[in-house]
């Protein structure tokens, strides 16, 4: 009868011990795809960010030589304003 007992125990314990080791088996791999997914999606977020920033940095250059190009142009106006308005005094003297 002991026999019968240390037989089922056995078989139990090894049958539970299999189970438990297929679960943590199991679970430990979900983790890892979790992973490799959660760093898969950094990679490509952070490239995504990366070409924005490239792009913006670009854009901002573009756009700081018109300001120049701008800047150049209103005092070149200024200065025609300013030499026509001595001529019109000057004109009217």
């Amino acid at each position: 009868m002991d026999n019968i007992y240390t037989i089922i125990i056995t078989a139990i314990t090894t049958l539970g011990g299999a189970g438990m080791w297929r679960y943590f088996e199991k679970k430990s791999q979900i983790k890892q795809e979790n992973e490799r997914w959660l760093q898969n999606d950094c990679k490509s977020r952070i490239t995504k960010l990366e070409n924005l920033l490239e792009e913006a940095s670009i854009e901002k250059e573009e756009l700081r030589n018109m300001v120049l190009k701008l800047s150049v142009q209103v005092a070149e106006l200024t200065t025609k304003i300013a030499y026509f308005e001595t001529q019109s005094k000057k004109s009217n003297i």
